[in-house]
């Protein structure tokens, strides 16, 4: 499977679906009779359509998440598969449930390995929180069971698993997702031969849940960013730096961040792999290995299910070169902003050349713009972007001094000012005397707030040490920012005197 021909698309199943499921699931469920019958999944899909979560690459149907409510007092107590069943091959949806069951998680044998199953099981919960139920039950098949029949218990099985001296496919998984096991189901499903007919009672509780008499209809939309600010040290193979690269995504996939922001050319350590005595020749050298780290931490966007920007890379095309920051969603898609204004060392140093597009990027996670390092300190290009509805703006730099670190920061901060939105700096540390002009760093990373009431009093949401080699998480509430371009104490957006200047945009945007 080639990450960069792959498009995902996650929804809800839908009646013309079912040709697909069959196939899917008659390919996965080989061994316990194949598909639920079309009338099944037609009422399912009816009586609770929210319930029926699909991942698509394309029109390929990859994954499906299939789901009931259910009475957790009843479900949460021993019980069978059969339970579930009612009459004509039906599945009982009970619509006054207090929780959510897993029935079924399928995924292409084709497309394992993208953590596919762990997205459907994220929106499972997300589902969970949103209903305001208490839990997911699932009864989990342990279908590795049958081969240490003869030597343990089903119970000693599980008690393996648990502690990792033994592997199975199903129950290390939902494991390793948080779901409890509550206790040994005999029975559950008989024709199950490799479980040996047993199954785990597994819970996932919604920490959120509120009772109804409390609950609160509107709950705030909030995004976690997650910031690397990267040390720059010698390197003996791309391999190395993408090693290091996976390292990070992975650390900010599990703390569950939304975004993973990296510095300006954050690779460049890759040039001490070449001759340095000319350094646009170096320059040149790096940007060979650009479609391979765009291509890569896609990748990694989709396999660890965060929307990664991938500070910034030197791109040729044709016989010029320009700096390009990468959006790789966690769909699979791929976009890109070129850095539109060149610092004076870029310029008469790697003869890069700017831009001529800029334009807001939607994500799952907010709408959202892209300035590499210095663009930041032109202030009609956050204006031009604030004007399209964004959200958060990610900055990412590299600057050799204080003073000149001091201008992006200060730069950032106000632009998040100006356009009432969130700002994210991200830079690069470090010493790194083999590769020219890459002698010294400095930077400390930080988010920035609106400065109003409802944010911190230095409008400073999180930041770095200095100079220190770190990850920095910032929770941001996106409906704050809406709240106050039309409450706040002041409103820079709602406020500007059109009737005497504007901004425009030469080319259509």
């Amino acid at each position: 499977m080639r990450i960069e021909e792959m498009h995902l698309i996650t929804r809800n199943l839908e009646d013309n679906d079912y040709p697909r499921l069959q196939a899917l699931m008659d390919r996965v469920y080989d061994d316990i009779g194949g598909a639920w019958p079309e009338h099944t999944i037609s009422k399912l899909s009816n009586d609770f359509p929210e319930g029926q979560i699909c991942v698509f690459d394309g029109d390929e149907l990859i994954g499906i998440a299939l789901t009931v409510q259910v009475r957790y007092d009843r479900f949460s107590n021993p019980h069978s598969y059969d339970d579930l069943i009612g009459k004509r091959m039906t599945i009982l949806n009970d619509p006054e449930g207090d929780a959510l069951y897993g029935l079924d998680v399928l995924i292409h044998p084709d497309y394992r390995g993208f953590r596919l199953g762990r997205r459907l099981y994220d929106a499972r919960k997300e589902l969970c929180r949103q209903y305001n139920l208490k839990a997911i039950l699932a009864g989990g098949r342990i279908p590795n069971y049958y081969k240490h029949a003869k030597e343990m218990t089903a119970s000693e099985y599980i008690g393996k698993v648990r502690q990792r001296e033994l592997y199975d496919p199903i129950l290390s998984f939902q494991l390793s997702n948080n779901f409890q096991v509550k206790r040994l189901l005999g029975s559950y499903l008989p024709e199950d031969t490799k479980s040996q007919g047993y199954a785990t009672l597994l819970e996932w509780n919604n920490i959120l849940f509120e009772p109804e008499d409390t609950v609160i209809s509107s709950r705030p939309s909030r995004v976690r960013i997650g910031a690397i600010q990267w040390q720059m040290r010698a390197v003996e193979s791309v391999e190395e730096l993408l090693q290091q690269v996976e390292y990070f995504v992975d650390t900010l996939s599990e703390y569950q961040s939304d975004f993973a922001l990296f510095p300006e050319f954050f690779n460049a350590p890759l040039m001490g792999l070449t001759d340095q005595t000319s350094q646009t020749k170096a320059i040149r050298f790096l940007a060979g290995f650009t479609e391979r780290f765009r291509n890569e931490m896609s990748h990694l966007a989709v396999s660890y299910n965060i929307n990664v920007i991938t500070g910034s890379m030197p791109l040729l095309e044709g016989d010029h070169l320009y700096n390009v920051s990468y959006l790789c969603r966690r769909d699979g898609t791929v976009e890109e902003q070129r850095k539109l204004h060149i610092t004076p060392h870029e310029r008469n140093d790697w003869v890069i050349r700017g831009g001529n597009e800029l334009r807001v990027f939607e994500t799952d996670a907010g709408r959202v713009g892209i300035l590499i390092c210095y663009d930041v300190e032109f202030p009609e290009l956050a204006r031009l972007l604030s004007d399209q509805d964004m959200d958060i703006l990610f900055i990412p730099f590299w600057t050799d001094t204080k003073n000149g670190y001091l201008r992006v920061r200060h730069c950032a901060q106000a632009r998040a000012i100006e356009n009432e939105c969130y700002t994210v700096i991200c830079g690069s540390v470090g010493n790194l005397p083999s590769v020219e002009s890459l002698d010294v760093q400095y930077a400390q990373s930080a988010v920035f707030s609106p400065s109003d009431f409802a944010f911190p009093h230095d409008a400073v949401m999180s930041e770095t040490t200095p100079n220190t080699e770190m990850i920095m998480f910032s929770d941001l509430d996106l409906d704050q920012i809406r709240v106050i371009r039309n409450e706040g104490s002041v409103t820079n957006l709602k406020d500007r005197r059109k009737d005497l200047y504007r901004l425009k945009w030469r080319h259509e945007m």
